[in-house]
């Protein structure tokens, strides 16, 4: 007599497939989290940065009671003597910061040796005999920190200010709200729409913040 013997069915059961389920659902959580931590991250950086160069603007003027960038002339600065010695531009010296919103992200003007003066002082990391676009720092979002004349509020004139570009529409909210009233046309902090991985020159201010734009993000000095 044959006997024969039993198959096992393959395949998951509902219970298997119910712990794969859980365990996608906690690691795509992870995920998600992981991504919120590091946007929250770069909002907190670029809120520091924005901070960190208004302290250094404000001490620069304390310590050598001239305005960095328009600090000059180039001999009155490097015979500061130590890393001054490296500065190769300085202003003219009249009582104004000479830098357009054309120049903020770029150079000429006093642009370049606005941040030259303030690394050659300490005042901010890098080397202070950087020249051009090198001169500029770079921000938490890729972006670059400029100074110059800042976005245009909805009523009023745009003013001396330290910019960031590049800037997420929810970061860029979040550093206004955290500064300001969370409105981009308006108050101390000032935004204009920025084309999407460019460094956008300030501008008109925008009349409101879209999580789907990036903007130029500016605090006046």
């Amino acid at each position: 007599m044959k006997r024969h013997l039993a198959t096992r069915a393959t395949g998951f059961t509902l219970v298997e497939i119910a712990i794969v389920l859980v365990i996608i659902g906690l690691l795509l959580g992870a995920v998600l989290k992981g991504q919120e931590l590091v946007e929250s991250a770069k909002m907190k950086n670029g809120a520091n940065d924005l901070n960190g160069m208004v302290a250094a603007y404000n001490a620069y003027i304390d310590r050598f009671h001239r305005l960095p960038g328009d600090d000059g002339p180039i001999a009155t600065l490097t015979a500061r003597g130590g890393v001054w010695a490296t500065v190769t531009l300085a202003g003219d010296n009249n009582g104004v910061v000479d830098i357009t919103p054309a120049q903020v992200f770029a150079t000429g003007g006093e642009s370049v040796a606005f941040w030259q003066a303030l690394k050659a002082g300490g005042f901010i990391s890098g080397n202070a005999a950087d020249v051009g676009v090198t001169a500029l720092p770079r921000n938490a979002f890729s972006g670059l920190i400029g100074a110059g004349t800042g976005v245009t509020p909805a009523a009023g004139a745009a003013v001396l200010s330290v910019c960031l570009s590049q800037v997420p529409g929810k970061a860029a909210r979040a550093i206004d709200t955290q500064f300001d009233d969370g409105i981009p046309n308006r108050g101390s902090i000032l935004a204009t729409l920025a084309v999407t991985g460019a460094n956008t020159a300030p501008g008109a201010a925008a009349a409101g913040y879209s999580d789907d734009n990036q903007y130029t993000v500016c605090r006046n000095l």
